[in-house]
C-alpha cells in the first residue's frame, strides 16, 4: 500500500471515530421545538444563551426562577435544561392572592406545564406572594436564583426588601442571584414605586447588598441604547406590550424592547 493512500485512509478512519459535537443542554433547550415561535422571536432582545451563561447556570443545578408569569418565557428554556440532572423551581403567584392578575396568570402557567408533561413534569411550583408567603424553596439549598424584569413590581408594592431577603435565604453560600431589570438612566432620581417600570442600577445594587449579597459582575448583554426610557406609558410603551397600540407604533417597534441591566450577585 502506498504511503499517501495509507495516511488518507487513517485520516478518514480517525475522523469517522469522532462523534459530531452535541449541542449543550442550554442550546438544545433554546432550539427546542416545544418553544413557541412568538417566544423565539424575542431571543434577539433577551439573549437567553448569553444571559444564562453569564449567570453560570449548569444543567445539574437547583435553580429557582422568581415569578415566571403566565407565559413562562424562561421556563421554556430552564425546565428542559434542568430536567435530567438538575431541579427547576418556579416561584409563582399565590392562588389565594385575591388579585385577578395573579390568579389568571398562575392558571395560564399551570395549563402550560400540564400541556407538555414530557418537558415540564419535573417542575416544582412554589409560591412567592409577599409579605406572607415567602418560603420559595428550602433554605441554603439553591445554586441559582434568577429573576427577569420583576424588581419594579416588588417596589410598587413596597415588598422589594422582603423578596431580596427571601432570595438570599434559599441560596447556598457562594450561590448566585441573577437579575435582569428595566434600566433607568444613570443619575436619574429613583421613584420609590418605580411606576414607569424603570429602576436604576444603583437602587437594585443597594437592595441586594442590604440583603447580604455582593455584586460580582455587570453585563451589557441586554442593553438597548435606542431606549431613552422616557415614554408616555413607561416601559409598557415599548414592545411587547405596546400600550399605545397603533399610536407611534413604528417608532416604538424601531426602538425594540427596553434597555436592561444584567447583574450577578453572590451570597457571601
Amino acid at each position: 500500500m502506498k504511503l499517501p493512500f495509507l495516511l488518507a485512509s487513517l485520516f478518514l478512519v480517525s475522523c469517522a471515530a469522532i462523534p459530531p459535537t452535541d449541542q449543550s443542554a442550554l442550546q438544545q433547550a433554546i432550539n427546542g421545538k416545544h418553544r413557541s415561535e412568538q417566544h423565539k422571536i424575542r431571543d434577539q432582545y433577551r439573549h437567553p444563551e448569553r444571559t444564562l451563561t453569564f449567570f453560570e447556570v449548569e444543567p445539574n443545578m437547583a435553580v429557582v426562577e422568581i415569578w415566571p408569569g403566565g407565559k413562562g418565557w424562561y421556563t421554556e428554556i430552564l425546565a428542559p435544561m434542568l430536567k435530567d440532572s438538575g431541579t427547576y423551581y418556579a416561584a409563582q403567584y399565590s392562588n389565594d392572592s385575591g388579585i385577578a392578575y395573579f390568579t389568571k396568570n398562575l392558571k395560564k402557567f399551570n395549563d402550560k406545564i400540564n400541556a407538555q408533561p414530557e418537558i415540564y413534569s419535573k417542575t416544582i411550583i412554589g409560591t412567592l406572594q409577599p409579605p406572607n408567603q415567602i418560603d420559595i424553596a428550602p433554605k441554603n439549598s439553591i445554586d441559582r436564583v434568577l429573576t427577569f424584569r420583576n424588581v419594579h413590581n416588588w417596589m410598587r408594592n413596597g415588598q422589594a426588601e422582603i423578596v431580596f431577603k427571601a432570595m438570599y435565604d434559599v441560596l447556598k453560600t457562594g450561590g448566585i442571584l441573577g437579575i435582569v431589570e428595566h434600566r433607568a438612566l444613570t443619575g436619574s432620581k429613583q421613584d420609590p414605586k418605580a411606576l414607569s417600570g424603570y429602576v436604576t442600577e444603583k437602587h437594585v445594587i443597594a437592595l441586594a447588598e442590604k440583603a447580604g449579597f455582593k455584586l460580582a459582575a455587570k453585563s451589557e448583554i441586554n442593553a438597548n441604547p435606542k431606549d431613552t426610557t422616557i415614554h408616555p406609558k413607561g416601559v409598557w410603551t415599548l414592545p411587547p406590550t405596546m400600550r399605545l397600540k397603533d399610536q407611534d407604533r413604528e417608532k416604538y417597534l424601531a426602538i425594540g424592547e427596553s434597555d436592561r441591566m444584567t447583574l450577578k450577585f453572590v451570597k457571601k
